[in-house]
Formats: C-alpha cells, sequence, structure tokens
C-alpha cells in the first residue's frame, strides 16, 4: 500500500515541479525532460521527501480517527480494457494513461495533463499518441474519451468508466470467439482482437471459411495452389488451397492469392453472400455485393451506408460475421447460426452465451 502511494506521490511531486517549466516552454522535438529522468534520478531525489509526507498523512489520519481505504475505482498497477466509441475514462491527480490500439480524446477545464513520454504538457482536445504515457497533473479532472469504433486503453490509479450505448464491436468479437468463429491474433494486447486494423484477404478468407463450419476440412487439406506469394506446407496454403478447391475464391490473379493485402467491405460482403448461397466464385463482379447484401436481408441500409463510408476495419468484419448468423440462408427458412449448429461447430449453450454477450442496437 506505501509503496503504491509512494509512486503516485512521486508522480504527484513531479507535477508541481515540472509543468510549470514545461508549459513554459519545450516540445516533443525538444522535451525539457527524459522519461529516463523522471523515472530514475528524480524519482530517487525525491523519494525521502515522498515518505516523510507519508509517515506526516498516518499520522493526522490517525490523529483524526479516520480510517484509510482503496477506492473501488482505483488500478495500483497498469490495467488494460476494450473500449468502444463514446466510452469514457475519467481521472484525477495522478491518474496515468496509455492508449494501445484506437483514438482517444482528451478534455479538461483547468489544470495540466502531461505527455510524460515527450515530456510535455497536451492541451485539451488532443487525440493522444499510442504509446505514449499520459499522466493527469495536479488539481486535474480530466476525461479520455475513445473517438474511434474501438480501443485498447491502459490505466493506473485513480478512475471511473462510463460505457456509451454505441455499437459494441468488442463484445461482437467476444461472442464470436465464444462460437469458435474468431481467434484473434498473436497481439498481446486487446485479447489479440486487433479490431482497429485493416484486415486482410488471407484473415477474410479464414473468417469466411470458419462461418461455413469448414475450418476443419481446410486444416486437413493436402495439396498444392497455382499461387506464388502462398508458403507451400504453410497452414496459410491449407486454408487458401482448400477455399481454392472448393471454387470459394479464384485468387487475386491466376498466379497470386496476395493475403497480406486489405479486403474492402464489398470483397468480404461477397464472402458473406457465397456463405448464404445468394453468390458463387463465378460471380467477379464485386461492387454492387453490398446492395446484394441488402436484397437479400443480410444487412440492413444504413449498415450499407456505413460499410460504404467508413474504413473497413477488422471491427466491421466481426460486426458482418455476427450478424450473417441470423441471415436465411438462400432459399431455406432455416439461418446460418442453424446450420452451424447443425454441423456441431458450437452448441446451444455457446450459442445463447454469445448473444446474452451483444445487447446493443444494430446499426
Amino acid at each position: 500500500m506505501k509503496k503504491a502511494l509512494v509512486s503516485l506521490f512521486v508522480l504527484l511531486l513531479f507535477s508541481v515541479s515540472f509543468i510549470g517549466a514545461v508549459a513554459a516552454s519545450g516540445d516533443a522535438s525538444d522535451p525539457l525532460a527524459s522519461l529516463s529522468y523522471l523515472t530514475g534520478t528524480f524519482s530517487q531525489t525525491v523519494e525521502t521527501q515522498v515518505d516523510e509526507k507519508l509517515d506526516a498523512s498516518d499520522t493526522a489520519l490517525l490523529q483524526n480517527g479516520i480510517s484509510g481505504t482503496i477506492s473501488a475505482n482505483n488500478s495500483s498497477t497498469w490495467s488494460e480494457i476494450r473500449l468502444k466509441q463514446a466510452d469514457t475514462l475519467s481521472g484525477v491527480t495522478g491518474t496515468s494513461v496509455m492508449v494501445l490500439a484506437g483514438s482517444v480524446q482528451l478534455s479538461f477545464g483547468s489544470g495540466a495533463v502531461v505527455d510524460v513520454t515527450a515530456g510535455t504538457t497536451v492541451p485539451s482536445g488532443t487525440s493522444l499518441a499510442l504509446q505514449h504515457r499520459y499522466l493527469v497533473a495536479e488539481d486535474t479532472s480530466a476525461v479520455f474519451t475513445v473517438t474511434s469504433k474501438t480501443a485498447v486503453v491502459d490505466y493506473q490509479g485513480p478512475y471511473s468508466l462510463q460505457y456509451s450505448g454505441q455499437t459494441d464491436y468488442n463484445a461482437m468479437a467476444t461472442a464470436l470467439k465464444t462460437m469458435h468463429l474468431f481467434q484473434g491474433s498473436l497481439t498481446g494486447y486487446g485479447d489479440g482482437y486487433d479490431l482497429e486494423a485493416a484486415p486482410t484477404r488471407l484473415q477474410a478468407l479464414i473468417m469466411f471459411i470458419r462461418v461455413l463450419g469448414e475450418e476443419q476440412e481446410a486444416l486437413a487439406w493436402q495439396g498444392t495452389t497455382p499461387f506464388t506469394d502462398v508458403a507451400a506446407g504453410s497452414q496459410t496454403e491449407q486454408y487458401v488451397g482448400y477455399a481454392y478447391e472448393q471454387g470459394y475464391t479464384n485468387g487475386f490473379t491466376a498466379t497470386t492469392f496476395r493475403p497480406s493485402q486489405p479486403v474492402s467491405a464489398s470483397q468480404y460482403m461477397e464472402f458473406i453472400l457465397r456463405a448464404l448461397g445468394y453468390s458463387s466464385a463465378s460471380n467477379t463482379d464485386l461492387g454492387n455485393a453490398l446492395d446484394r447484401a441488402v436484397q437479400a436481408g443480410v444487412i440492413t441500409a444504413g449498415e450499407r451506408n456505413m460499410l460504404q463510408s467508413d474504413p473497413f476495419l477488422r471491427a466491421d468484419l466481426v460486426y458482418v460475421s455476427y450478424y450473417a448468423l441470423d441471415a436465411q440462408l438462400s432459399g431455406s427458412s432455416q439461418t446460418l447460426r442453424d446450420t452451424l449448429l447443425i454441423k456441431g461447430v458450437f452448441s446451444t449453450t455457446e450459442s445463447a452465451a454469445a448473444q446474452a454477450l451483444v445487447t446493443g442496437p444494430r446499426k
């Protein structure tokens, strides 16, 4: 407890003695103090003074008959959270925030917030830089608002969270994972979801195979492909080779698949239409895929407009895939979810648990 408070007092003392100088001059290209100085020499210099202040504070508490308690909204160590658009994290003196993915905007009425990584203060209205540590200074209350569809945020110190009613792509990703349809990447933060990144052609193809309920067949596939940019003997070759053999994809050209190239909303929607039986690999005109999806009842007109206007991210891939589960197959009253339940891709219990996670409205 005392060590945690020591760290907080170090930061507070820093904010008092350092912020005035930073506010006067200095910028990111010429910081007035380095992070190594702030966390090294500076901390060591003031630690004795901090201990004295803590001892005096403890004495005062005992004399006044007040028992010290740890707030439920206080993180003594760095904690990570996935947030959605318009969610806010509020902090006061001593709160530290670092954005790992997505976009977050800072706002405060008075006081100061320090970009500790750059050694500068930042004004209200700033969009925070990724991987930079921000510290709320003395006598300051700051609000960190997510402005992208999703974001991953690290925080430490006193905080409070307020959740918006915006579309919860994070919940959809977790729901798909619960049903074994989404695994994420090897990224070490944000559950590996990478919802803030653009999906690749390979990632879209893998998701397509999963929503077909044919991943095990793909991973058991053996053979060769005509694509020179797909490594022989790799798992990528299994997915691509299986899809090519089944007629699900023709590749980008006769000899290339371009697995790392970003995929568009229309291209991924074409995959979904094929999974539902509304199209096939023989169709090479993808320009009207979103309109055909609206006509088939796979997406709404509002969702089409969103997909046409916004950059296509993994968050959108998750969104389309999740709601496609409740679309009817062509010429049938059966949904894609029904088909996958019959195939044993997930159980009714897993399906119900996944649906319970997503409570917000569609676009």
